[in-house]
């Protein structure tokens, strides 16, 4: 046996015994860690404050234990439901703007969650081989910030949020689309109540959004905070601060040719609604889940929640809302731009 290949062995044979040591801290952990009623699955487990199915609790372990980031990497962290499809759209074009054409564009043949990593599911050993993808690399995370690798606290973070009212209900569509079929359907009445007590996958709702919204105020080169209804309103706007963020401004050429409109119409909700693979298409995240790709085209309106939740609904969230972000100096709702 050479060097090379004794050293290959030894280094793999490593690697197993310590993801096998994952393995079982992890089974130790549901084990002992409080559990709550989940949307799509039996049950969600509290690691750390926030609710996750045990999947994400062991990819948090092994995102701990074998991701390793470059000083260029850029992640899109979001509540789920948040506006990360469009983002991830927008991101990607705009990092990539250069590289294809408006006619021919990848977005045309992939659906967005194709155009980079959800580190959220990839698993052992893909999570911790990502040298492939060109630099800038991005990747995508539902994780809240307190459980993120201090090797990506450091690197640039882009995060969306959205009012909580329309978050609710387009969770709950979205997952009583991928809710287990063994389990009964869950209701809207059973996920408002677990949304306002913060029982939903990578929840609390709020304490999601404040881990990212304190950093954002310390370390404001490092973390830009959106919020999906300003997107909506000045998306030319918003993409511009975006572009700027990531290190690759718009120059006055792009200006005058209308680059950052075309971006947007590219990503917008119309266009990428109607097209054929985000109409039949399906996307794979990790080994195991399969989502079909119209399942993240639903409406992306601001202040749907109005077609779903009661004026009594309203209230308790919007009062939860304002109890737990006072003094934060952040605000979400209507009147949140």
């Amino acid at each position: 046996m050479s060097i090379s290949t004794y050293l290959t062995t030894t280094l793999e044979s490593k690697q197993d015994a310590d993801y096998n040591k994952i393995c079982e801290e992890h089974k130790h952990l549901i084990e002992a860690v409080p559990k709550g009623n989940g949307w799509s699955v039996q049950h969600l487990y509290n690691y750390n404050g926030f609710w996750l199915h045990p999947n994400s609790i062991k990819n948090n372990l092994l995102l701990h234990a074998y991701f390793k980031s470059q000083p260029t990497d850029i992640f899109l962290a979001s509540f789920m439901k948040a506006g990360t499809t469009w983002l991830k759209a927008l991101m990607f074009s705009t990092i990539n703007r250069h590289r294809y054409s408006f006619s021919d564009h990848p977005l045309h043949h992939h659906g967005p969650h194709a155009s980079f990593p959800y580190i959220d599911i990839e698993t052992y050993p893909a999570i911790s081989d990502f040298t492939h993808l060109p630099a800038p690399r991005m990747f995508a995370t539902h994780y809240p910030r307190t459980l993120l690798p201090p090797c990506i606290t450091s690197c640039k973070i882009v995060y969306v949020c959205r009012d909580p009212k329309d978050v609710l209900v387009s969770k709950w569509h979205f997952m009583s689309n991928h809710r287990s079929k063994d389990l009964p359907p869950l209701s809207l009445d059973e996920a408002f109540e677990l949304f306002c007590q913060g029982i939903s996958d990578y929840g609390p709702f709020w304490e999601h959004v404040l881990s990212y919204w304190r950093a954002s105020l310390e370390t404001p080169d490092k973390i830009l905070f959106l919020k999906y209804e300003e997107m909506k309103k000045q998306p030319e706007v918003v993409l511009r601060k975006l572009a700027v963020f990531m290190g690759k401004p718009f120059t006055a050429e792009e200006l005058e040719k209308s680059v950052v409109e075309k971006i947007v119409e590219l990503c917008s909700f119309e266009t990428l609604s109607n097209l054929e693979v985000n109409k039949k298409g399906v996307q794979k995240f990790g080994k195991f889940l399969e989502v079909e790709n119209r399942h993240y085209f639903r409406k992306g309106e601001i202040g749907d929640w109005k077609n779903h939740l009661s004026e009594e609904m309203k209230q308790r969230i919007d009062g939860i809302t304002n109890e737990k972000l006072k003094g934060s100096g952040l605000i979400l709702g209507v009147n949140s731009t």
